[in-house]
């Protein structure tokens, strides 16, 4: 007889996080939190207040790869790097990862994308984040804790990302869709202040990362989800689709909403729109 690894929902709760605790798993807490706008915001939160336990990852040092200038505001780094990074951190193999932040989950979704890519499906986003935690009665401090570190192995899914080079392409093949995870007025081209270019790749379709979430600032439905997303997708397979963002970010957001939808097999253009607005000889369309 052959054990199987756990096998984990894309999203944890408050509540179960708090029994998790003192379950004797090997559990790492990741504290997520950023701000595009003040880089060092959410590791000062961080040392302000967070869940016990808890260690801190910045999403420019710590989930993305060195920039170029032409290669994206966050880009994928290697694997190798990326598994040594973690490893450095206290997460191994047989670490049940858990990533939060204030944000509706934008940035705690590119660590749980990220370790997913790895290999280790291991990983859960904490539902409504910092906030949701807090709501719970869930407890806090400003103790930073002592890692000890860990062996984290690589086992890359190589198939779950395209470059610029295939997105190029496929705006004659059309093989596969483009989906857009930035808000509205980004995506038409209007108040853009993050990239030096405005507008979307041609034939994509917009789905802003945030109506991925309820009022209540959680994740809506599997069903809500399952129904929305596939209203996006229309005539492709999700397997036929490339989730794309201002820099690889927040379309990991619209990821994690696609697994909780049941509808898995999309695959991540990592350099997004800043990557592909580096290079003026591909085609940018500004409007809606």
């Amino acid at each position: 007889m052959t054990s199987s690894a756990p096998v984990f929902s894309p999203l944890i709760t408050a509540e179960a996080l708090q029994a998790c605790l003192h379950s004797g798993d090997r559990l790492c807490i990741v504290d997520c939190r950023h701000d595009l706008a003040q880089p060092d915001a959410g590791a000062e939160a961080y040392r302000q207040a967070h869940i016990p336990g808890a260690i801190h990852l910045h999403l420019d040092s710590d989930l993305s790869g060195t920039k170029t200038g032409m290669n994206g505001r966050h880009p994928l780094p290697s694997a190798d790097a990326l598994a040594e990074r973690l490893g450095k951190a206290g997460i191994g193999s047989a670490s049940r990862v858990i990533a939060y932040d204030a944000s509706g989950g934008m940035y705690a979704a590119r660590l749980w994308w990220l370790l997913r890519w790895l290999g280790h499906d291991a990983v859960q986003v904490l539902d409504g984040g910092w906030q949701a935690w807090l709501a719970a009665g869930g407890a806090s401090t400003d103790h930073i804790p002592t890692t000890s570190p860990e062996h984290l192995m690589p086992r890359i899914r190589e198939s779950w990302t395209v470059s610029a080079a295939d997105v190029l392409a496929n705006l004659d093949s059309r093989d596969a869709l483009v989906v857009d995870a930035r808000a509205p007025s980004r995506f038409a081209g209007m108040g853009e202040t993050l990239d030096p270019v405005g507008g979307h790749i041609p034939h994509a379709r917009n789905r802003f990362f945030q109506d991925n979430l309820g009022t209540d600032g959680r994740f809506k439905s599997p069903e809500v989800l399952r129904e929305e997303w596939l209203g996006v997708l229309s005539d492709y397979d999700v397997t036929n689709s490339i989730q794309q963002c201002g820099s690889g970010v927040t379309a990991c957001h619209n990821l994690l909403a696609l697994e909780v939808a049941g509808l898995s097999g999309a695959r991540l253009y990592p350099g997004s729109w800043s990557e592909w607005c580096a290079d003026p000889a591909r085609p940018v369309v500004t409007s809606a």
